[in-house]
């Protein structure tokens, strides 16, 4: 089977792993704009994966959880808030950057992000996070989350050589892209997926631009939301 990325709007993200498991990473469904409607109620979940503790990417984790009974990887304090929201504890799933943990035969790795994290209610998060992904066959993707490029971006790629790079491209909270160019310079990948755009008019940036200013060679991939990449 191959590995199967289903944007969901703005950061929210499907993924159907070679062994069969449904991944969700960074939830916001409900009150997403560019959600479709067939889209707001999963179908089975097996893990859910969080960045960092903002609402648009939290999004609809708790109600997803209490449904399927699925594990929730997320930031050490994130997770403990999570707990208290009833979302089952689970310390195994509680990394912080650098660590990395196996559930449903996914390795969830966490890797640094500049941005900022708190819950709905204010909660202290923790630190923004990035993801690595690695899938059953060894295929990795990674999930940029909110941030500003960095020069240690080319240690993500040095060290997890993710096969697919998703990244924010909206400017104001996130990096535009201008700095999402380089950040695909940094992480030497060569297929992207942009996101964290369109969704509110202050997020301006677009696929358009990031193609004209990133590397020769760089697939810019470009779904709607509710459609499914084979990558």
């Amino acid at each position: 089977m191959a590995t199967e990325l289903t944007w969901l709007g703005h950061s929210a993200f499907r993924v159907e792993t070679p062994g069969g498991k449904r991944v969700y990473v960074d939830p916001f469904l409900h009150g997403n704009p560019r959600c479709p409607e067939r889209e707001l109620e999963p179908e089975r979940c097996d893990l859910v994966v969080l960045t960092h503790g903002h609402g648009d990417h939290v999004g609809d984790t708790v109600a997803i959880h209490q449904r399927f009974g699925c594990s929730v990887v997320a930031q050490v304090e994130l997770r403990g808030w999570l707990t208290g929201q009833g979302v089952a504890d689970a310390g195994a799933h509680n990394p912080n950057k650098g660590g990395t943990v196996a559930v449903e035969g996914v390795k969830v790795t966490l890797t640094d992000a500049n941005h900022s994290s708190s819950t709905p209610d204010g909660t202290y998060a923790g630190e923004p996070c990035g993801v690595v992904l690695e899938l059953e066959d060894g295929f990795k993707l990674y999930f940029a989350g909110d941030t500003n490029v960095f020069g240690d971006m080319s240690l993500i790629g040095r060290i997890y050589a993710p096969d697919i790079a998703i990244l924010p491209i909206g400017d104001h909270y996130t990096m535009g892209p201008r700095e999402a160019a380089v950040a695909l310079e940094l992480l030497g990948v060569a297929r992207c997926v942009p996101c964290h755009y369109g969704t509110f008019s202050l997020l301006t940036g677009t696929p358009e631009g990031l193609r004209r200013l990133a590397p020769p060679g760089v697939d810019i991939l470009t779904p709607e939301p509710g459609e499914t990449l084979t990558v």
